[in-house]
């Protein structure tokens, strides 16, 4: 999600850095050994009835790097996200140049396996490249300028994989935790319409894909009010927008779940789909007083009491993670009539960017895939 990095010294220790939802390293910690579901049970087919189960994947698993992923991805879930490979810093590096090798081999790979595939994303101020918004000379561009180098981009990626890719993230983390309009250089150089725009051109390019918003920490009040202004905005507008992503980078106390379901219904009530994206409950502490939400941004310095099961997670912690489960999908089937997906951000522990975020060299469990590529024993109790 966020490249930039803002660097957090808390108390003493190792400094290091790390790139929240970027493709994590493979990790080789061992956990502890449990009961596992049934082998016959998947995640798709547990909630074949609600909504669809989604999950990420990475450049790595899509290229062949690592078949077991890709095998329990396409055994347990019936819709794919793409972890960074359309996001504009790997699609489009440069000007004239784009890499398509991961993001065509994971839309041939998801047309023969009858994935759904959700491109992610368009147009988004981190991991896009400050050459996107200055001239030859390093300056800022003009508006005219920026508008018609996002038509191209949009054009470009969108065009390319019309009719084969699903739906698109068209704009993603626009808004502050405040509900106003994030202050960046689509912003400050085009105006608050640049969202109008991104939708417009997606429309253009992709004229039968589902078109969505993004953005994590919607469950807030503050924040849901200006995403409901922006889908109404749009709306008035005869611009198209089909849904919104509320990305579900939780923990096993935070948030209050019932902001969660107070925010399904009203996202609902606007009329356009509501969709659970990024979902990850992670059962590792949080430096105080920082925002759990999704700004990867954050670089804090690795503390052992920040990371308590680097060998393997207790049963009772374990036990809290699956009631914790339990309770978030107690709510999503309550509203399947408004939820039309649930995505997780990644297949399994073993590969989670929550390993190395908001510190890197934690290990964390925040999936209900293990490190061994098997369900976890509560996974049938959802």
């Amino acid at each position: 999600m966020h490249k930039n990095k803002l660097t957090i010294a808390i108390l003493l220790g190792m400094s290091s850095l790390a790139l929240g939802c970027n493709d994590s390293a493979e990790q080789s910690k061992p956990t502890l050994k449990s009961q596992k579901a049934p082998d016959q049970l998947t995640l798709k087919a547990q909630f074949k009835d609600n909504f669809k189960i989604g999950t990420a994947i990475s450049r790595d698993q899509i290229l062949g790097a690592l078949p077991e992923d890709l095998n329990v991805a396409k055994a347990q879930f019936n819709t794919f996200t793409p972890e960074n490979s359309m996001k504009w810093e790997r699609i489009h590096p440069e000007l004239e140049t784009y890499d398509f090798e991961a993001a065509d081999a994971l839309v041939e790979y998801a047309q023969e396996n009858s994935q759904e595939l959700v491109g992610h994303t368009l147009v988004w101020h981190s991991q896009t490249p400050d050459w996107v918004f200055e001239d030859d000379q390093g300056e800022p561009l003009t508006r005219d300028a920026l508008l018609k180098r996002m038509q191209n981009h949009i054009n470009t990626v969108a065009g390319r994989y019309k009719n084969r890719i699903f739906a698109w993230d068209v704009v993603n983390e626009a808004l502050n935790e405040d509900g106003t309009l994030r202050e960046s250089k689509w912003s400050t150089i085009i105006g608050d319409d640049f969202i109008e725009y991104a939708f417009k051109y997606a429309k253009q390019a992709a004229p039968n894909a589902k078109l969505y918003y993004n953005d994590y920490n919607l469950y807030k009040p503050e924040k849901r009010a200006g995403a409901i202004a922006l889908i109404k905005n749009l709306q008035s507008k005869g611009i198209q927008i089909d849904g919104i992503g509320m990305q579900a980078h939780y923990s096993l106390d935070n948030p209050e779940l019932s902001l969660m379901e107070d925010s399904i219904v009203a996202y609902a009530a606007t009329g356009i789909d509501v969709m659970i994206t990024e979902l990850d409950i992670s059962v590792l502490p949080f430096p105080e007083g920082e925002e759990q939400g999704a700004d990867i941004s954050l670089d804090i310095a690795l503390q052992e009491r920040f990371n308590p099961y680097p060998d393997g997670l207790p049963s009772e912690v374990n036990t809290q993670l699956g009631e914790r489960y339990k309770a978030v999908f107690n709510i999503l089937k309550k509203h399947d009539d408004k939820v039309s997906r649930v995505t997780f951000w990644g297949i399994s522990d073993a590969r989670t960017w929550r390993n190395d975020w908001p510190m890197q060299g934690r290990t964390d469990y925040p999936l209900l895939i293990d490190r061994e590529l098997k369900l976890k024993s509560f996974v049938s109790d959802l």
